[in-house]
C-alpha cells in the first residue's frame, strides 16, 4: 500500500508588486533558498542551487535562448526565460527547471535537474508551494 502524499506547505514570499515582469527575488522558504521569477506575468520558483557544483543558480544572468539554423547563424528566442549559472554558465529553463543542452552533446553519466515549485498569487502576495 502506498503512502499518502504529504500536503504542500504554503510560503508567502513577497508582494506581487515586488516581483514585476522580468524580475526575480531570492527568498528563504521551508529552509531553502528559492529564486522566484516573473516571466511575462507568470511566476516560477527554482531551487537556488546549481546541480553541477552548488553555485547560487538564481544569482546568474537571465538571458534569452540562443538558437541556430546553421553555422554562422543565430537568433535570440524566449527572452528572459533562461537562467545561466554564474560559475560555469550552465543554462536552465526557468519555466521547467530543466537544463538547456544540445541533445547530441548530452552526457548520460548523470541526470541534471533543478527543483521547481508551484507558485500562486493570493490577495496580492506571491505564494510558493513546496
Amino acid at each position: 500500500m502506498s503512502q499518502p502524499k504529504a500536503a504542500l506547505q504554503r510560503h508567502i514570499v513577497a508582494k506581487q508588486s515586488e516581483i514585476t515582469p522580468g524580475t526575480k527575488k531570492i527568498v528563504e522558504a521551508g529552509g531553502r533558498s528559492i529564486g522566484v521569477y516573473n516571466v511575462n506575468g507568470h511566476y516560477h520558483a527554482l531551487r537556488n542551487v546549481c546541480p553541477h557544483q552548488g553555485a547560487e543558480l538564481c544569482k546568474g544572468l537571465v538571458t534569452p535562448l540562443v538558437v541556430s539554423s546553421g553555422p554562422g547563424s543565430f537568433e535570440y528566442d524566449r527572452e528572459g526565460e533562461i537562467v545561466r549559472c554564474p560559475w560555469h554558465q550552465w543554462e536552465f529553463d526557468i519555466q521547467t527547471g530543466c537544463m538547456i543542452v544540445d541533445p547530441a552533446m548530452r552526457t548520460k553519466s548523470y541526470e541534471v535537474t533543478v527543483e521547481k515549485f508551484d507558485v500562486s498569487l493570493e490577495d496580492g502576495h506571491v505564494v510558493v508551494h513546496m
